[in-house]
């Protein structure tokens, strides 16, 4: 049955092409939960057997997940703090609240995006605080190409490697994800003691 999925998978993404790959991504990289597993792994797979090409795969995911990204930061920089207001106490989410994420935003805007670029569960809604806090843009593109280039490129490498294992891609991919998470909490502690340093040098 997995197998039979994996195969499904493999078909769709070769079927989709480049123009595909980057659509895809574009919609991964927005507020939509579809993960860039489902794009970049089969496509390090295809890559492998010749069918389609390391340097068309990464552009056109490293773009599309630009791109998603920079629609949702637009959305959120011009409705989202109406949204907020409008909707938010639906949510228990308070003006307060609100303040405290712009805030933070200004403060530690850059990590957070190459960070959650990268951590399972986050990256696909990382971009619309940055846009509610107004984040720079040329520093909100600079760090998701960061984050976001780094995990589309350990994704394709991860298809590439395995081949047609498809069997062990669950098993590794569940491995990497907790590399990720353990390495972004090492970051942010190294982020942390460097902020505070520069604070006493103030």
């Amino acid at each position: 049955m997995f197998d039979t999925i994996i195969n499904y998978i493999l078909h769709f993404v070769e079927s989709l092409g480049y123009l595909g790959i980057f659509l895809m991504t574009v919609i991964e990289g927005t507020l939509i939960p579809i993960p860039n597993e489902v794009t970049m792994i089969p496509a390090g797979y295809l890559i492998a057997t010749g069918k389609m090409h390391m340097f068309g795969v990464l552009t056109a995911g490293i773009l599309g997940n630009l791109v998603g990204g920079i629609i949702t930061y637009y959305i959120a920089y011009h409705y989202g703090r109406d949204l907020f207001v409008k909707f938010g106490k639906y949510v228990f989410f308070s003006d307060e609240k609100l303040n405290k994420v712009e805030e933070y935003f200004k403060k530690h805007g850059a990590i957070s995006i190459a960070l959650g670029r990268i951590m399972p569960g986050l990256k696909h809604f990382i971009s619309f605080p940055a846009g509610l806090a107004k984040m720079d843009i040329k520093l909100f593109i600079m760090f998701t190409l960061l984050g976001g280039g780094t995990w589309l490129v350990m994704l394709v490498l991860l298809g590439y490697f395995l081949g047609d294992n498809a069997a062990q891609l669950g098993d590794y991919l569940n491995k990497i994800q907790w590399f990720i998470i353990i390495g972004i909490i090492a970051a942010i502690g190294l982020y942390i003691l460097y902020s505070k340093r520069n604070r006493r040098k103030d």
